[in-house]
């Protein structure tokens, strides 16, 4: 049984919720964590975690068949997908795990149940109720049919899509943004037939139009069928199979996933009765150290604005629990966090893309160049990778970087350093890089923008 008080209480153990709560135990605060499922949240159990580990499976699979083009001679490998799965499982075990023990080694609590707002810091759990001068709402988002559709049968989310039990020999995919575009890149490089659909006109439709177009080419390499501009429509499912209409067009596949969005998962949580205000968007009303409405009541991550991403969660945690204990905070700008995908290519992006800079009214200045121009891209066998830098002429500010290609998610992180240290493209362009690096890409972006490639 929980004990009755406790300075700080977190509902949710998502990367959110979990890193608020040791920062919290760090700030000398008495803190519990109340979870209604696993250790880790949607992130670590369903989401993000299981979806990296097939996609590493993925990308191993394509560097085994392209390994001729090395000079490795190897027999057609095959895909044994239980093994798959049974790795899978341990990544997870293992994630979860850790947050567990960081949880003893910070003195947190773990409550089992469901959490809900009972008054002025109050919180009720499990038909208990306990006391918290700070409650931090880490609840995470639930998945979200199409219009016109609800999932059953054969009609499957993002969760589970990563957790099939076998490997299918069709699947479509609704949607796609990040989640959509990295299922269709690693069911179809480990074999199955996948169909992926898109409302509007190109896939991630949300990132820099040239950052689209080199996926679209990579996914269409993979064998999948790419459909922009396109709805599903007329879904039916039987016990084996899932039918629609796209077009007009009938089609069948085994599973339909449709990772068309999201919502903020806040139907436990007793908001109307605690007060806490909602915005147009359905979203909890925040300020830039994550308060609500409610005094002592935070919320972070997907239940509030800004792009759903764990480590934008896992930074609006540290903010609320640092403001609860009296710290300086700064609100986030969420438009300088890196947005990571990966699918094959691999896409890292932060800021604004070109179209959103000319529309906002910048003197614009481009600095583009693929990986084939500096010798990593050749020697590491990615020459159609593309790093793209938008800035501002007069003041050579760095609004915007885009990468599509092998560690395009790890290289992104410089971009966005450089912009957090205050410096532009000119910076970026004198920094020395170590050679042969992909990286020496990035810089050669920053020379273009300021008007002095070298290796192109």
């Amino acid at each position: 049984m929980p004990e009755s008080s406790y300075d700080c209480v977190v509902i949710g153990s998502g990367p959110g919720g979990y890193v608020a709560a040791i920062r919290a135990a760090q700030l000398g605060m008495k803190t519990a964590v109340i979870e209604n499922d696993e250790v880790g949240g949607r992130c670590l159990n369903y989401a993000c975690i299981p979806a990296k580990a097939v996609l590493r499976v993925a990308d191993v699979l394509s560097e085994i068949r392209e390994a001729d083009e090395f000079g490795i001679k190897v027999s057609e490998p095959e895909v044994d997908f239980a093994g798959v799965s049974a790795r899978r499982q341990k990544v997870i075990k293992t994630l979860t795990g850790g947050v567990s023990g960081l949880f003893k080694k910070n003195g947190i609590e773990l409550i089992e149940g469901e959490g809900a707002l009972a008054g002025a810091g109050a919180v009720t759990v499990g038909g208990n109720q306990i006391t918290a001068k700070t409650i931090i709402l880490a609840t995470g988002s639930v998945k979200k049919p199409i219009p016109g559709t609800q999932f059953g049968g054969r009609v499957i989310g993002t969760e589970e899509a990563w957790a099939l039990e076998e490997l299918p020999k069709t699947l479509a995919v609704v949607g796609a943004g990040a989640s959509g575009a990295e299922i269709a890149s690693a069911y179809a490089r480990l074999g199955t037939e996948t169909l992926l659909y898109e409302a509007l006109d190109r896939v991630l439709p949300t990132e820099d139009a040239d950052v689209s177009k080199v996926v679209e080419r990579g996914l269409k390499r993979q064998g999948i069928q790419v459909h922009t501009s396109t709805f599903v429509e007329n879904i039916e499912t039987t016990e084996s199979m899932c039918k629609f209409t796209h077009a007009g067009e009938p089609r069948e596949v085994e599973w339909l996933v449709i990772a068309a969005g999201r919502a903020p998962d806040i139907q436990a949580l007793g908001l109307d009765k605690a007060g806490v205000k909602l915005d147009e968007a359905g979203l909890i009303e925040v300020d830039g150290a994550m308060r609500t409405s409610v005094q002592g009541v935070y919320a972070i991550g997907d239940l509030v604005h800004g792009p759903a991403l764990a480590h934008k969660a896992s930074d609006e945690g540290v903010i609320a629990v640092e403001d609860a204990a009296g710290l300086e905070t700064h609100p986030i700008e969420y438009i300088d966090i890196p947005r990571a995908t990966f699918c094959t290519p691999n896409v890292g992006s932060f800021g604004l893309t070109e179209a959103q800079a000319r529309d906002q009214g910048y003197d614009v200045v481009v600095g583009k160049i693929q990986y084939g121009a500096v010798g990593a891209g050749t020697v590491y066998g990615d020459r159609t990778g593309m790093v793209k830098v938008v800035g501002e002429k007069k003041y050579g500010e760095l609004l915007g970087g885009h990468i599509v290609g092998t560690k395009a998610t790890e290289l992104i992180q410089e971009l966005v350093n450089v912009r957090a240290l205050e410096g532009g493209y000119p910076e970026l362009a004198r920094i020395i890089h170590g050679h042969p690096t992909l990286s020496e890409a990035v810089m050669e972006a920053g020379r273009a923008a300021d008007g002095w490639l070298i290796h192109g």
